[in-house]
């Protein structure tokens, strides 16, 4: 079982990864392309889109790979394949339903917004620009949520990063050619960018055709060992489902939602105090679109982590497997923390030469980065406990804490904003999300029993080693910063790979020597360490 979950939460995460590192770096040349005022364009239009394809969605994924998973421990394979054929019809009308209700919604997402008026028709175009990618999305989501219950990850992921490299190349290539060859507008370059969504989709969705054509025969065969005991109707099916979805799109949407509450008050609350409204655009382009796709990277991990816990958690929980579950739930928590925890603190470390690799030399852009990126830890840790809810059996507990982080956020955000200005709303961010976390974990010791005792000790040696990784790579950091400047794109290259270097050799050395890393990997660690020697 251990071997199994690992084997598909790498597979995902391999893949998760991979459609983020894509996703982020493509946003290095997009910047140069469309400059500041189209990253704001952009973000006014994909936050609501974010939220519109969760709802569509309906979390369909998560909760179709945990129904699969319970009726497949059953043995009951016919549910499965009943559910997903009808499935791909509702998942049709569902996406084009959503569709039409964006774009018909744009005039009124844009002037929530608080844009400007010269600029609410260029977001109404944004908007409804990318709008067209959820007609393909919510079937796509389906196909992957069946693969995923069959504990079969590869199409999940091969999928992902096929989907992602697609949409980049029509992004960069079409906003490029909008504006070089066709002397377009920036709203016509961005406009273009955002339709990607669309054209990306398509190209996930031709390689899960291949993956179904490949697996439908092995599929077809456990078919042939169904039981047949149970007899359920689509009614049923679809209530269960929904029952399972509901949470799923609170927990989708959680952070479109947090962006959302900034893009409706931020550029208000910054006027109020007294910035100019251009400059509240582009602090509010900084921390919705620039700050974020470079923070949403080690959250990465702990996304992959919670779409492969479901159906393990699962399938243990419905066998009455405690000690399964139990040590799944152990070594789920301690490699996402091992993992995110020192990606996060390089990055707030190393805040000013990251942001001007990215995208260029900013007073504030390093400001808000260097704020914003602790709050990875906090969005993995909410997105790997309310996973665990949903594998036991107490989603309903992810909408209350979910509701609570939104009413802490919405409460705080403006007065913060007054006070911090942009870090005013990193903060009420960090304290929503934290309000969710801890409710999420008294859920999860209450109903299931588990014993957080191992995971806050091995915590605390994993802080110990970050610690220590973030002191070394400081010093490294203070002594480049002699001789190299982090206002140059190519210095700060240097200085990242140097510094960051210098940071994981201390903090893997660590996890090695105190046997860390081979009691959260196992043998895989001893397979590579004895593969280095021989090559040596």
């Amino acid at each position: 079982m251990q071997s199994k979950l690992l084997r598909g939460t790498f597979i995902l995460t391999l893949g998760t990864i991979l459609s983020k590192v894509i996703g982020l770096i493509y946003v290095i040349p997009f910047y140069q392309i469309v400059g500041k005022h189209g990253t704001q364009l952009y973000s006014y239009g994909y936050v609501p889109y974010t939220i519109f394809i969760s709802i569509a969605t309906a979390g369909v994924p998560l909760a179709v790979s945990k129904f699969i998973a319970k009726y497949n421990a059953l043995e009951e394979y016919a549910v499965g394949r009943k559910l997903f054929k009808s499935g791909l019809v509702v998942m049709l009308l569902t996406g084009f339903t959503a569709f039409l209700a964006m774009y018909l919604a744009a005039p009124l997402l844009a002037q929530l917004s608080h844009p400007g008026k010269k600029e609410l028709a260029n977001v109404i175009t944004v908007i409804r620009a990318v709008s067209f990618a959820l007609i393909v999305v919510p079937f796509m989501s389906l196909i992957r949520g069946y693969f995923q219950g069959h504990q079969s990850m590869g199409p999940s992921a091969v999928s992902q990063v096929v989907e992602q490299i697609v949409r980049i190349v029509f992004t960069l290539a079409g906003a490029y050619v909008v504006l070089t060859y066709l002397n377009g507008t920036i709203v016509s370059a961005v406009s273009v960018a955002t339709f990607a969504a669309f054209v990306g989709a398509i190209g996930g969705l031709v390689v899960l055709f291949w993956y179904w054509y490949k697996r439908k025969p092995y599929l077809d065969q456990l078919l042939e060992h169904d039981k047949g005991s149970i007899n359920i109707s689509l009614k049923e099916i679809y209530k269960e489902i929904f029952i399972y979805a509901a949470p799923f799109v609170f927990v989708g949407i959680a952070n479109p939602l947090f962006q959302f509450i900034d893009q409706i008050t931020f550029n208000r609350a910054m006027t109020e105090i007294g910035n100019a409204r251009q400059l509240a655009e582009a602090a509010f382009g900084i921390l919705n679109f620039e700050s974020h796709k470079i923070v949403i990277i080690p959250v990465s991990l702990a996304t992959a982590f919670s779409l492969t816990l479901v159906p393990s958690v699962t399938k243990a929980f419905v066998e009455n497997d405690r000690n399964s579950m139990n040590h799944q739930l152990n070594q789920t928590f301690q490699v996402m923390l091992y993992l995110t925890l020192p990606a996060a603190l390089g990055l707030s470390l190393l805040a000013e030469p990251v942001y001007t690799a990215f995208y260029e030399h900013d007073v504030l852009g390093t400001q808000v980065l260097g704020a914003y990126a602790p709050v990875a830890i906090l969005f993995s840790l909410y997105a790997v406990t309310a996973a665990i809810l949903q594998g036991i059996n107490e989603q309903r507990f992810t909408i209350l804490s979910l509701l609570v982080g939104l009413l802490i956020k919405f409460s705080l955000n403006i007065p913060l904003i007054k006070l911090f200005e942009t870090r005013g709303a990193v903060l009420a961010t960090a304290l929503g999300y934290t309000a969710a976390i801890l409710i999420n974990l008294i859920v999860i010791k209450t109903f299931s029993g588990y014993r957080f005792r191992l995971v806050w000790r091995r915590s605390l040696l994993i802080v110990i080693f970050a610690g220590m990784m973030w002191a070394g790579t400081a010093i490294v950091y203070k002594l480049l910063s002699l001789f190299l400047s982090p206002a140059s794109k190519g210095q700060s290259v240097l200085i990242i790979l140097v510094s960051a270097g210098v940071g994981a050799v201390i903090y893997f050395y660590l996890g090695l020597k105190s046997g860390l890393v081979n009691r959260l990997f196992g043998d895989r660690v001893d397979r590579i360490k004895q593969k280095l020697r021989l090559r040596l």
